[in-house]
């Protein structure tokens, strides 16, 4: 059997879709990722398990509505091209993970009657996957919540890297240079970073670093030359399971990927959401919110972010370690059972 993957844009489309491959090359004999020239590109073909492809994608400018008035017809011109695509590989399933890189590939899959399987990591659908949504045979949700009334959609859990398991604390030292001497912090931005948490952590260095060791994440061509024998910077780093391994507490971005992987390591954490924007809807708040709620996340609003109040947020972390007693389930299992009962009905 023949499977199709796609989505792109950011590593929380990217990296869902790898963590599911070691379950998959269980079932289907090739496994193909239809994305764009991104950061899909770049990951996807790091794995000798996988056919990479590239294909044309249009996404919608946010600040520019007049930019979108030919959306429409770049969105039929990658369709048409995508469907060339499709009927040489002649896949069995297409499974998306959303966003604008999925969307052509999606509603081609769609009319070439090829089943699709799609997953929304969040607790609200964004507006890709709201259309993918009609097009797909099921959606899987990492949200009990989001799969409520909707009569396709079903609760799966996310996906988690089998590799987070394997980190070692003596290779995250080995990469960081560090010596064990201090608790450590690890700051995250995400895949493309965060420039405002980013720009706090270069201020709040000074202090932080006479209490921790600092592994700051800070996406790529976002870093800053600092010198300290107590912190490191890196991009972005694919083997990040040794770096969680040496993490005492995780100052995070609330993608909902991000925390699922954190709560699966039993990881305090300090989540710092992107707020509602012109680029964002404002899931990630919902998703900190959520966690919060549970007692399995502090949260800081951006709004409130300062070196004042991430250090006092930190210090809090450490002086009120949170027992996460329940591993978060893996959703692997879940969502390739659901993608082969989806083949198995079509058959």
């Amino acid at each position: 059997m023949k499977i199709v993957l796609t989505g792109g844009g950011t590593g929380g489309h990217v990296i869902p879709n790898l963590s599911l491959i070691p379950e998959l090359k269980k079932h289907f004999d090739e496994i193909y990722y239809l994305g764009g020239n991104g950061i899909e590109k770049e990951l996807v073909q790091k794995n000798p398990d996988i056919k990479f492809v590239e294909i044309p994608t249009c996404k919608r400018n946010k600040s520019c509505k007049l930019c979108n008035v030919a959306l429409p017809f770049k969105l039929l011109s990658c369709v048409h091209k995508i469907k060339k695509v499709l009927k040489e590989i002649k896949p069995d399933i297409v499974f998306s993970k959303g966003g604008y890189v999925s969307l052509p590939v999606c509603v081609a899959s769609y009319l070439l009657k090829i089943p699709v399987v799609s997953h929304e990591s969040d607790m609200t659908m964004g507006k890709a996957n709201k259309v993918i949504y009609k097009l797909s045979s099921k959606m899987c949700t990492t949200f009990e919540k989001t799969s409520e009334n909707l009569k396709k959609a079903v609760y799966t859990g996310s996906p988690i890297r089998e590799s987070l398991g394997k980190g070692q604390k003596e290779m995250g030292l080995k990469m960081t240079g560090f010596k064990d001497d201090l608790p450590f912090v690890l700051v995250t931005g995400g895949s493309t970073g965060a420039e405002k948490l980013n720009e706090v952590v270069f201020s709040s260095l000074k202090t932080l670093t006479q209490k921790y060791n600092i592994i700051h994440l800070v996406g790529k061509n976002k870093g800053k030359k600092i010198a300290s024998p107590h912190y490191f910077q890196m991009e972005f780093c694919s083997n990040i399971e040794h770096l969680f391994a040496t993490a005492d507490v995780v100052v995070s971005r609330a993608g909902s990927n991000a925390i699922c992987e954190l709560l699966y390591l039993k990881k305090p954490m300090l989540l710092i959401p992107l707020p509602k924007s012109k680029s964002s809807r404002g899931d990630q708040v919902d998703n900190a919110k959520y966690f919060e709620e549970k007692g399995l996340a502090r949260v800081l609003a951006q709004d409130d972010l300062t070196p004042a109040t991430l250090e006092k947020n930190i210090d809090y972390l450490f002086t009120h370690k949170t027992k996460i007693s329940n591993i978060y389930s893996n959703g692997n299992k879940n969502i390739v059972n659901v993608i082969l009962d989806v083949i198995k009905k079509k058959s």
